[in-house]
Protein backbone atom coordinates (compact mmCIF):
# COMPACT_ATOMS: atom_id res chain seq x y z
CA UNK A 1 0.00 0.00 0.00
CA UNK A 2 0.79 3.52 -0.44
CA UNK A 3 1.01 6.67 1.84
CA UNK A 4 0.10 10.67 0.62
CA UNK A 5 2.97 12.09 -1.88
CA UNK A 6 6.05 13.42 -0.03
CA UNK A 7 8.86 15.75 -1.37
CA UNK A 8 12.01 15.45 -1.50
CA UNK A 9 15.03 17.87 -2.54
CA UNK A 10 16.52 16.27 -5.73
CA UNK A 11 19.93 18.83 -4.52
CA UNK A 12 19.97 17.34 -0.85
CA UNK A 13 18.02 14.79 -0.02
CA UNK A 14 15.60 16.64 2.24
CA UNK A 15 11.64 15.30 2.56
CA UNK A 16 8.90 17.06 3.75
CA UNK A 17 5.07 16.75 3.41
CA UNK A 18 4.51 19.78 1.84
CA UNK A 19 5.77 21.28 -1.82
CA UNK A 20 7.46 24.23 -1.28
CA UNK A 21 9.55 26.63 -4.05
CA UNK A 22 12.80 25.86 -2.54
CA UNK A 23 14.38 23.43 0.14
CA UNK A 24 14.57 24.75 3.73
CA UNK A 25 17.91 22.70 4.11
CA UNK A 26 20.17 23.55 1.37
CA UNK A 27 18.50 26.63 -0.22
CA UNK A 28 18.34 25.62 -3.74
CA UNK A 29 15.45 26.97 -5.72
CA UNK A 30 12.52 24.51 -7.29
CA UNK A 31 14.75 21.45 -5.96
CA UNK A 32 11.58 19.42 -4.57
CA UNK A 33 10.40 16.67 -6.30
CA UNK A 34 7.09 14.49 -5.43
CA UNK A 35 7.29 11.35 -5.00
CA UNK A 36 5.01 7.85 -3.41
CA UNK A 37 6.52 6.71 -0.24
CA UNK A 38 5.87 2.72 -0.31
CA UNK A 39 5.03 0.82 2.64
CA UNK A 40 5.02 -3.03 3.15
CA UNK A 41 2.69 -5.10 4.39
CA UNK A 42 3.87 -7.56 7.08
CA UNK A 43 2.10 -9.27 9.96
CA UNK A 44 3.78 -10.49 13.11
CA UNK A 45 5.69 -13.33 13.65
CA UNK A 46 6.49 -15.11 16.97
CA UNK A 47 10.00 -16.06 17.66
CA UNK A 48 9.23 -19.31 18.52
CA UNK A 49 7.80 -19.87 14.76
CA UNK A 50 11.24 -18.75 13.09
CA UNK A 51 13.17 -22.04 14.53
CA UNK A 52 16.25 -22.54 16.02
CA UNK A 53 18.02 -19.11 16.03
CA UNK A 54 21.53 -19.56 14.82
CA UNK A 55 24.28 -18.45 12.55
CA UNK A 56 23.51 -17.00 9.60
CA UNK A 57 24.42 -19.46 6.13
CA UNK A 58 27.50 -18.16 4.91
CA UNK A 59 29.03 -18.59 1.26
CA UNK A 60 32.81 -18.44 1.16
CA UNK A 61 34.29 -15.90 -1.18
CA UNK A 62 37.13 -17.90 -2.55
CA UNK A 63 39.30 -15.33 -0.66
CA UNK A 64 40.52 -16.44 2.83
CA UNK A 65 41.97 -12.52 3.44
CA UNK A 66 37.98 -11.31 2.90
CA UNK A 67 36.13 -13.97 4.58
CA UNK A 68 38.23 -13.05 7.83
CA UNK A 69 36.98 -10.00 7.42
CA UNK A 70 33.38 -10.44 7.09
CA UNK A 71 33.05 -13.28 9.74
CA UNK A 72 33.50 -16.14 7.93
CA UNK A 73 32.61 -15.88 4.05
CA UNK A 74 28.91 -13.83 2.52
CA UNK A 75 25.59 -14.14 4.27
CA UNK A 76 23.12 -15.32 2.15
CA UNK A 77 20.86 -12.21 0.81
CA UNK A 78 22.92 -9.46 2.27
CA UNK A 79 24.47 -5.97 0.80
CA UNK A 80 27.85 -5.72 1.40
CA UNK A 81 29.18 -1.81 0.39
CA UNK A 82 33.32 -1.58 -0.55
CA UNK A 83 34.89 1.70 -0.76
CA UNK A 84 38.22 3.18 -1.01
CA UNK A 85 40.13 5.57 -2.79
CA UNK A 86 40.38 5.73 -6.76
CA UNK A 87 43.44 3.12 -7.68
CA UNK A 88 43.57 1.36 -4.82
CA UNK A 89 42.27 -1.85 -6.23
CA UNK A 90 38.81 -2.18 -5.02
CA UNK A 91 37.64 -3.37 -8.79
CA UNK A 92 40.93 -5.68 -9.07
CA UNK A 93 39.91 -7.79 -5.59
CA UNK A 94 35.98 -7.75 -6.54
CA UNK A 95 37.21 -9.06 -10.09
CA UNK A 96 38.89 -11.48 -8.76
CA UNK A 97 36.68 -12.33 -5.97
CA UNK A 98 33.66 -12.62 -8.05
CA UNK A 99 36.30 -15.04 -10.29
CA UNK A 100 36.89 -17.36 -7.06
CA UNK A 101 33.19 -17.63 -6.26
CA UNK A 102 32.39 -18.59 -10.97
CA UNK A 103 34.06 -21.71 -10.06
CA UNK A 104 31.19 -23.51 -8.16
CA UNK A 105 28.33 -21.25 -10.08
CA UNK A 106 27.28 -18.48 -12.01
CA UNK A 107 28.14 -14.97 -10.39
CA UNK A 108 27.27 -11.30 -12.60
CA UNK A 109 29.55 -8.57 -12.91
CA UNK A 110 27.69 -5.39 -13.25
CA UNK A 111 30.22 -2.66 -14.51
CA UNK A 112 29.25 1.23 -15.24
CA UNK A 113 32.19 2.28 -15.29
CA UNK A 114 34.02 0.60 -17.86
CA UNK A 115 33.31 -1.15 -21.20
CA UNK A 116 32.83 -5.10 -20.95
CA UNK A 117 36.05 -4.91 -23.22
CA UNK A 118 37.84 -3.15 -20.53
CA UNK A 119 36.97 -5.50 -18.06
CA UNK A 120 37.81 -8.70 -20.13
CA UNK A 121 41.00 -6.72 -20.65
CA UNK A 122 41.51 -7.09 -16.73
CA UNK A 123 40.47 -9.89 -16.44
CA UNK A 124 42.77 -11.62 -19.34
CA UNK A 125 45.62 -9.98 -16.97
CA UNK A 126 45.06 -11.08 -14.17
CA UNK A 127 44.48 -14.71 -15.69
CA UNK A 128 40.66 -15.04 -15.37
CA UNK A 129 39.31 -17.25 -17.64
CA UNK A 130 36.27 -18.99 -15.94
CA UNK A 131 33.12 -19.43 -17.93
CA UNK A 132 31.00 -18.83 -14.52
CA UNK A 133 31.58 -15.11 -14.78
CA UNK A 134 29.08 -13.10 -16.26
CA UNK A 135 29.87 -9.26 -17.30
CA UNK A 136 26.69 -6.85 -17.57
CA UNK A 137 27.94 -2.93 -18.93
CA UNK A 138 24.80 -1.27 -17.51
CA UNK A 139 24.02 1.65 -15.67
CA UNK A 140 20.21 0.74 -15.58
CA UNK A 141 18.93 -0.57 -12.06
CA UNK A 142 15.65 -2.12 -13.95
CA UNK A 143 17.75 -4.39 -16.71
CA UNK A 144 19.98 -5.55 -13.35
CA UNK A 145 17.03 -6.63 -11.39
CA UNK A 146 15.95 -8.62 -14.07
CA UNK A 147 18.63 -10.27 -15.29
CA UNK A 148 19.12 -11.34 -11.42
CA UNK A 149 15.51 -12.39 -10.79
CA UNK A 150 15.91 -15.12 -13.87
CA UNK A 151 17.84 -17.17 -11.09
CA UNK A 152 20.83 -18.97 -11.62
CA UNK A 153 23.47 -16.31 -9.53
CA UNK A 154 25.51 -16.98 -6.44
CA UNK A 155 26.55 -13.42 -6.29
CA UNK A 156 26.52 -10.16 -7.62
CA UNK A 157 28.59 -7.27 -7.89
CA UNK A 158 27.47 -3.97 -8.60
CA UNK A 159 30.74 -1.41 -10.07
CA UNK A 160 30.12 1.28 -8.80
CA UNK A 161 27.09 2.60 -7.17
CA UNK A 162 27.51 6.31 -8.39
CA UNK A 163 27.13 5.24 -11.66
CA UNK A 164 23.76 3.12 -11.69
CA UNK A 165 20.59 5.20 -11.52
CA UNK A 166 16.83 4.41 -11.77
CA UNK A 167 14.67 5.55 -14.16
CA UNK A 168 11.47 6.53 -12.84
CA UNK A 169 13.85 9.04 -10.55
CA UNK A 170 14.85 12.58 -10.21
CA UNK A 171 18.54 13.34 -9.98
CA UNK A 172 21.74 12.63 -11.60
CA UNK A 173 23.78 9.76 -11.03
CA UNK A 174 25.69 10.02 -7.92
CA UNK A 175 23.71 12.54 -6.76
CA UNK A 176 21.44 11.95 -2.95
CA UNK A 177 18.44 11.46 -4.59
CA UNK A 178 19.47 8.80 -6.93
CA UNK A 179 22.74 7.02 -4.88
CA UNK A 180 19.52 6.61 -2.10
CA UNK A 181 17.23 4.96 -4.81
CA UNK A 182 19.19 2.93 -6.11
CA UNK A 183 21.24 1.43 -2.58
CA UNK A 184 17.10 1.04 -2.01
CA UNK A 185 16.51 -0.92 -4.55
CA UNK A 186 19.74 -3.35 -4.84
CA UNK A 187 19.29 -4.16 -0.88
CA UNK A 188 15.66 -5.35 -1.87
CA UNK A 189 16.87 -7.27 -4.40
CA UNK A 190 19.19 -9.31 -2.67
CA UNK A 191 16.64 -10.19 -0.21
CA UNK A 192 14.39 -11.05 -2.64
CA UNK A 193 17.00 -13.18 -4.41
CA UNK A 194 18.69 -14.42 -1.57
CA UNK A 195 21.82 -14.04 -2.60
CA UNK A 196 25.10 -11.36 -1.40
CA UNK A 197 24.98 -8.00 -3.83
CA UNK A 198 28.38 -6.38 -3.13
CA UNK A 199 28.56 -2.68 -4.19
CA UNK A 200 31.50 -0.54 -5.34
CA UNK A 201 31.37 2.76 -3.34
CA UNK A 202 33.76 5.90 -4.48
CA UNK A 203 35.27 8.04 -1.52
CA UNK A 204 35.08 11.90 -1.00
CA UNK A 205 37.46 14.74 -0.43
CA UNK A 206 37.99 13.50 3.38
CA UNK A 207 38.30 10.36 2.96
CA UNK A 208 34.29 9.13 3.41
CA UNK A 209 32.06 7.20 1.71
CA UNK A 210 30.27 8.97 -0.98
CA UNK A 211 26.41 9.24 -1.19
CA UNK A 212 24.01 9.82 1.88
CA UNK A 213 24.48 8.30 5.18
CA UNK A 214 21.27 6.62 4.81
CA UNK A 215 23.43 4.16 2.42
CA UNK A 216 25.37 2.71 5.33
CA UNK A 217 22.66 1.88 7.13
CA UNK A 218 20.65 0.31 4.64
CA UNK A 219 23.97 -1.99 3.98
CA UNK A 220 25.28 -5.20 6.01
CA UNK A 221 28.56 -4.57 5.91
CA UNK A 222 30.80 -1.63 4.72
CA UNK A 223 34.16 -2.74 4.08
CA UNK A 224 37.23 -0.13 3.15
CA UNK A 225 40.38 -0.84 1.05
CA UNK A 226 42.94 1.31 1.86
CA UNK A 227 47.09 1.33 0.34
CA UNK A 228 50.31 1.92 0.80
CA UNK A 229 51.22 2.79 -2.66
CA UNK A 230 55.02 2.54 -2.17
CA UNK A 231 55.13 -1.21 -0.51
CA UNK A 232 52.21 -2.15 -2.71
CA UNK A 233 50.25 -3.27 0.29
CA UNK A 234 46.85 -3.22 1.11
CA UNK A 235 44.20 -3.19 3.64
CA UNK A 236 40.53 -4.54 3.92
CA UNK A 237 39.08 -3.15 7.21
CA UNK A 238 35.62 -3.60 8.25
CA UNK A 239 33.65 -0.34 9.30
CA UNK A 240 30.38 -2.11 9.86
CA UNK A 241 29.13 -5.82 9.88
CA UNK A 242 25.87 -7.32 11.08
CA UNK A 243 27.35 -10.32 10.82
CA UNK A 244 30.28 -10.50 12.49
CA UNK A 245 32.93 -8.48 13.96
CA UNK A 246 34.59 -4.94 12.56
CA UNK A 247 37.97 -6.13 14.61
CA UNK A 248 39.67 -8.00 11.34
CA UNK A 249 41.54 -6.85 9.23
CA UNK A 250 42.30 -8.11 5.53
CA UNK A 251 45.63 -8.03 4.53
CA UNK A 252 46.84 -7.88 0.38
CA UNK A 253 50.06 -7.46 -1.72
CA UNK A 254 49.11 -5.47 -4.95
CA UNK A 255 51.31 -7.41 -7.64
CA UNK A 256 51.32 -7.85 -11.66
CA UNK A 257 48.97 -10.47 -11.12
CA UNK A 258 46.20 -8.47 -9.27
CA UNK A 259 46.28 -8.45 -5.26
CA UNK A 260 47.73 -11.72 -3.48
CA UNK A 261 46.82 -12.83 -0.37
CA UNK A 262 49.24 -11.99 2.78
CA UNK A 263 48.37 -14.93 5.19
CA UNK A 264 51.50 -14.37 7.74
CA UNK A 265 52.07 -10.58 7.11
CA UNK A 266 54.08 -10.04 10.10
CA UNK A 267 56.95 -10.05 8.35
CA UNK A 268 55.88 -7.16 6.01
CA UNK A 269 55.94 -4.71 8.87
CA UNK A 270 59.30 -5.76 10.52
CA UNK A 271 62.25 -5.06 9.07
CA UNK A 272 65.92 -6.58 9.18
CA UNK A 273 67.30 -3.67 11.09
CA UNK A 274 64.61 -3.37 13.63
CA UNK A 275 66.70 -2.90 17.21
CA UNK A 276 69.85 -2.04 15.67
CA UNK A 277 69.69 1.82 15.23
CA UNK A 278 68.05 4.59 17.53
CA UNK A 279 64.28 4.58 17.54
CA UNK A 280 63.03 1.33 16.49
CA UNK A 281 60.62 -1.17 18.46
CA UNK A 282 58.23 -3.99 17.63
CA UNK A 283 54.95 -4.19 18.63
CA UNK A 284 52.59 -6.46 19.06
CA UNK A 285 49.25 -5.19 17.73
CA UNK A 286 45.81 -7.31 17.78
CA UNK A 287 43.23 -7.24 14.52
CA UNK A 288 40.56 -9.12 15.77
CA UNK A 289 41.88 -12.67 16.43
CA UNK A 290 45.25 -12.06 14.27
CA UNK A 291 48.21 -10.37 15.92
CA UNK A 292 50.23 -8.53 13.40
CA UNK A 293 54.23 -7.59 14.44
CA UNK A 294 54.86 -3.87 13.37
CA UNK A 295 57.83 -1.90 13.74
CA UNK A 296 57.30 1.57 15.30
CA UNK A 297 60.01 4.20 14.67
CA UNK A 298 60.70 6.98 15.73
CA UNK A 299 63.35 10.15 15.07
CA UNK A 300 64.13 12.82 17.71
CA UNK A 301 65.86 15.62 16.47
CA UNK A 302 67.26 19.13 17.82
CA UNK A 303 65.66 21.96 15.96
CA UNK A 304 66.18 25.95 16.56
CA UNK A 305 62.60 26.58 15.79
CA UNK A 306 60.70 28.17 18.40
CA UNK A 307 57.64 25.59 16.91
CA UNK A 308 59.66 22.15 16.99
CA UNK A 309 57.30 19.72 14.33
CA UNK A 310 55.71 17.26 15.61
CA UNK A 311 54.47 14.71 12.45
CA UNK A 312 52.83 11.61 13.37
CA UNK A 313 52.15 8.71 11.23
CA UNK A 314 49.61 5.36 11.57
CA UNK A 315 49.19 6.27 15.30
CA UNK A 316 46.79 8.73 16.97
CA UNK A 317 48.62 12.52 17.34
CA UNK A 318 47.61 13.12 20.34
CA UNK A 319 48.51 9.54 22.04
CA UNK A 320 52.08 10.76 20.86
CA UNK A 321 51.52 14.39 22.37
CA UNK A 322 50.19 12.92 25.44
CA UNK A 323 53.37 10.54 25.79
CA UNK A 324 55.94 12.98 25.22
CA UNK A 325 54.31 15.35 28.00
CA UNK A 326 54.34 12.24 30.41
CA UNK A 327 58.20 11.31 29.71
CA UNK A 328 59.39 14.54 30.47
CA UNK A 329 57.25 14.95 33.71
CA UNK A 330 57.64 11.31 34.99
CA UNK A 331 61.24 10.51 33.23
CA UNK A 332 62.80 13.65 32.93
CA UNK A 333 62.73 13.07 29.33
CA UNK A 334 62.93 16.57 27.49
CA UNK A 335 61.71 16.87 23.49
CA UNK A 336 60.65 20.26 23.53
CA UNK A 337 63.44 21.66 21.42
CA UNK A 338 63.18 19.24 19.27
CA UNK A 339 61.12 17.54 16.21
CA UNK A 340 59.71 14.91 16.94
CA UNK A 341 58.73 12.29 14.27
CA UNK A 342 57.22 8.97 14.81
CA UNK A 343 55.64 6.27 11.78
CA UNK A 344 54.41 3.03 11.60
CA UNK A 345 56.22 1.07 8.90
CA UNK A 346 53.93 -0.21 6.41
CA UNK A 347 51.17 2.30 6.67
CA UNK A 348 48.70 0.10 9.05
CA UNK A 349 47.47 2.25 11.46
CA UNK A 350 47.33 1.22 15.07
CA UNK A 351 44.91 3.06 17.29
CA UNK A 352 44.89 1.27 20.38
CA UNK A 353 46.10 2.21 23.68
CA UNK A 354 48.41 -1.05 23.77
CA UNK A 355 51.04 0.80 21.82
CA UNK A 356 51.87 3.68 24.09
CA UNK A 357 54.75 1.73 25.52
CA UNK A 358 56.09 1.32 22.59
CA UNK A 359 56.05 4.80 20.34
CA UNK A 360 57.49 5.61 24.34
CA UNK A 361 60.35 3.93 24.05
CA UNK A 362 61.01 4.25 20.56
CA UNK A 363 60.92 8.23 21.06
CA UNK A 364 63.22 8.17 23.86
CA UNK A 365 65.99 5.55 22.40
CA UNK A 366 65.87 7.97 19.39
CA UNK A 367 66.30 11.14 22.19
CA UNK A 368 69.00 9.27 23.84
CA UNK A 369 70.59 8.21 20.55
CA UNK A 370 70.56 4.44 21.93
CA UNK A 371 69.47 1.38 20.23
CA UNK A 372 67.03 -1.09 21.83
CA UNK A 373 68.29 -4.48 19.98
CA UNK A 374 65.63 -6.95 19.03
CA UNK A 375 62.97 -5.95 21.74
CA UNK A 376 59.20 -5.76 21.63
CA UNK A 377 56.96 -3.56 23.56
CA UNK A 378 53.49 -3.36 24.44
CA UNK A 379 51.32 -1.24 27.26
CA UNK A 380 48.97 1.02 27.81
CA UNK A 381 50.84 4.90 29.56
CA UNK A 382 48.58 6.68 31.53
CA UNK A 383 48.98 10.52 32.70
CA UNK A 384 50.47 9.66 35.47
CA UNK A 385 53.12 7.95 34.69
CA UNK A 386 52.09 3.76 35.08
CA UNK A 387 52.30 1.09 32.48
CA UNK A 388 48.97 -0.87 32.73
CA UNK A 389 49.14 -4.78 31.35
CA UNK A 390 46.88 -5.00 27.99
CA UNK A 391 44.63 -7.71 27.13
CA UNK A 392 45.74 -10.54 24.40
CA UNK A 393 49.14 -10.55 26.23
CA UNK A 394 49.79 -14.38 25.73
CA UNK A 395 48.61 -13.98 22.01
CA UNK A 396 51.37 -11.45 21.84
CA UNK A 397 53.96 -13.02 23.64
CA UNK A 398 53.39 -16.21 21.17
CA UNK A 399 53.87 -14.07 17.97
CA UNK A 400 57.23 -11.88 18.80
CA UNK A 401 58.67 -15.40 20.24
CA UNK A 402 57.93 -16.89 16.61
CA UNK A 403 59.82 -14.34 15.26
CA UNK A 404 62.82 -14.55 17.64
CA UNK A 405 61.79 -11.54 19.98
CA UNK A 406 63.05 -13.34 23.63
CA UNK A 407 63.06 -9.56 25.18
CA UNK A 408 59.53 -8.11 25.88
CA UNK A 409 59.13 -4.77 27.80
CA UNK A 410 55.35 -4.52 29.16
CA UNK A 411 53.13 -3.01 32.19
CA UNK A 412 51.15 -4.30 34.93
CA UNK A 413 51.11 -4.24 38.09
CA UNK A 414 52.64 -0.81 39.64
CA UNK A 415 55.07 -0.05 37.11
CA UNK A 416 56.03 3.17 36.02
CA UNK A 417 57.32 4.51 32.22
CA UNK A 418 60.53 5.53 33.47
CA UNK A 419 61.04 1.93 35.54
CA UNK A 420 60.01 0.61 31.54
CA UNK A 421 62.65 2.62 30.32
CA UNK A 422 65.06 1.49 32.46
CA UNK A 423 64.65 -2.50 31.71
CA UNK A 424 64.87 -1.26 28.03
CA UNK A 425 68.57 0.24 29.32
CA UNK A 426 67.93 4.10 28.75
CA UNK A 427 68.81 5.03 31.91
CA UNK A 428 66.41 7.64 32.90
CA UNK A 429 66.58 9.47 36.25
CA UNK A 430 65.47 7.57 39.17
CA UNK A 431 61.62 7.07 38.89
CA UNK A 432 59.00 8.19 41.66
CA UNK A 433 56.85 5.43 43.21
CA UNK A 434 53.21 5.30 43.24
CA UNK A 435 52.04 5.65 47.01
CA UNK A 436 48.56 3.89 48.18
CA UNK A 437 45.78 5.99 49.19
CA UNK A 438 46.76 5.15 53.04
CA UNK A 439 50.70 6.01 52.42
Amino acid sequence: MTQPSTYHCKECGYATARWMGFCPQCRAQSSMVEGLRRVASAAPVSIADLGEPGRPARAPSGMAEVDRVLGGGLVAGSIVLVGGEPGVGKSTLLLQMAAAMSSTGRVLYVTGEESAAQIGDRAERLGITGGGLEILAETEVVPVERCVEMGGYRMVVVDSMQTMRVDDTAGTPGGVTQVREVGARLTALARRAGIPVVLVGHVTKDGSLAGPKVVEHLVDAVLYLVGDPDRGVRYLRGLKNRYGSVAQVGVFEMTGDGLVEVSDPSGLFVGDATGLVPGTVVFPALCGRCTLLVEVQALVAPTGSPQPRRSVTGVPARRVHQLLAVLHRHASLDCRSCDVFVSVVGGLVVDEPAADLAVALAIASSRLEKPLGPVGAMGEVGLAGEVRAVGGAADRRAELARFGFERVISGGGRRLVAEALLEAGLRPDRPRRLHSAGG
